[in-house]
């Protein structure tokens, strides 16, 4: 299903309502919210879920005990999903940096850890670098202000990605 730029821009609104809505309810917790890397106007296919269940069950695994309250909300307009839990803010940023690099489709999750005033904390406030372009070795923000890419670029890009771990998803089953 194709989104519209209004129906994005709503969607992010109602992320954000969501988000302070969580932050009052858990005000001494971290939230965390991840939402899934798909450039373009269709956020919701099989490409975003696989994405999806791998980034949830990599949080799932690594909060484990420590999660206080979780939610997902399988969207047209995109997956996403939130988590809190009683481990520092710091310490929650550095685990999901984590994730988001070493994890074989980190690069397609967006995990941000929001601070008290609703605003995500930066990677480089915990020792991480920006994030690198799908691409190409620039910033990833640099190269998505400018147009550097084709879609079709992207998109080739991602199912690369997603091709390679589903390989090794089968390769690991078959050993078991």
């Amino acid at each position: 299903m194709h989104i519209t730029l209004d129906e994005l821009l709503l969607s992010r609104d109602n992320r954000k309502k969501l988000q302070e809505e969580l932050l009052r309810q858990f005000n001494d917790k971290t939230l965390i919210c991840l939402t899934v890397v798909m450039p373009g106007n269709i956020k919701r296919n099989s490409h975003s879920l696989t994405i999806a269940k791998a980034a949830v069950k990599e949080l799932e695994n690594s909060f484990f005990n420590h999660i206080i309250y979780s939610q997902h909300r399988d969207l047209y307009t995109g997956y996403e999903y939130y988590l809190v839990t009683d481990i520092d803010k710091m310490e929650s940023k550095k685990i999901c940096c984590q994730i988001e690099t070493e994890h074989p489709l980190g690069r397609l999750f967006d995990i941000d850890v929001i601070n008290s005033n609703g605003i995500p904390i930066q990677r480089e406030e915990v020792g991480y670098g920006k994030r690198k372009c799908l691409i190409c070795d620039n910033e990833a923000r640099y190269c998505m202000r400018n147009f550097t890419h084709s879609q079709e670029e992207i998109a080739s890009e991602i199912d690369r990605i997603i091709d390679a771990y589903n390989h090794l998803q089968n390769k690991n089953t078959c050993i078991r």
